[in-house]
């Protein structure tokens, strides 16, 4: 979030998505999941795509490459969230570990905003309304469904449904703000989205495989 303050969020966006990268080669040292060429390509297709989406708000200066370095930060430690919540889901029940990881991210927050003084309850209405959007929709719909997945798909499989985020943001604000749609969003976008479809395509396909093999 920080690195907004210094950077683009189409910046920000494409660092994010190198998540999946980093991901993947943690799932393989940890899990020694392997990963085909082809599967590889798809991912990389799909990373692609992100970089055309964002390549018209790219910027480069010396509050960008603070930005950026902040959200390498960021993408780093959110990938070894997701790492560790693989690992965790094959211990634990994916209920407990979603409150247990919500209540210490509550908690740091509660701490960080006392110590700064950060007001807990002057806001206006609609404030609040989305307080309880952001509660309700990226966080039990997203994050909490992200928790349940990690066991049964893995976290390299869930991280690659994140890059699809910027292409469902465009389609939205596109119905719903009247935002056109740049010629680079709708090439990034497709190659993304094609990208993506065919790497869950082969993860099926290698699933039907091994229960194939083991039956």
């Amino acid at each position: 979030m920080e690195s907004l303050v210094y950077t683009s969020v189409a910046s920000s966006m494409v660092i994010l998505s190198l998540q999946t990268l980093f991901v993947m080669i943690g799932s393989y040292f940890m899990f020694r999941e392997r990963t085909n060429i082809l599967t590889i390509l798809c991912l990389i297709a799909a990373l692609f795509g992100s970089v055309i989406i964002a390549w018209g708000d790219i910027g480069v200066s010396r509050e960008a490459l603070i930005g950026d370095g902040l959200s390498l930060l960021g993408t780093i430690l959110v990938s070894a969230y997701m790492l560790a919540g693989q690992r965790v889901s094959r211990k634990m029940d994916a209920n407990l570990y979603s409150v247990i990881v919500f209540f210490i991210g509550g908690s740091v927050m509660l701490v960080y905003s006392l110590l700064n003084h950060i007001t807990l309850i002057e806001y206006d209405s609609s404030d609040w309304t989305y307080f309880f959007l952001l509660a309700v929709i990226p966080t039990i719909f997203g994050q909490y469904i992200f928790n349940l997945l990690l066991k049964s798909i893995g976290a390299t499989t869930v991280s690659v449904g994140i890059i699809g985020e910027p292409v469902l943001a465009i389609i939205l604000a596109y119905l719903f703000l009247g935002e056109t749609i740049s010629i680079f969003q709708f090439i990034g976008g497709l190659m993304t989205l094609l990208g993506m479809g065919m790497y869950f395509w082969l993860q099926t396909l290698n699933y039907s495989i091994a229960n194939y093999n083991s039956n």
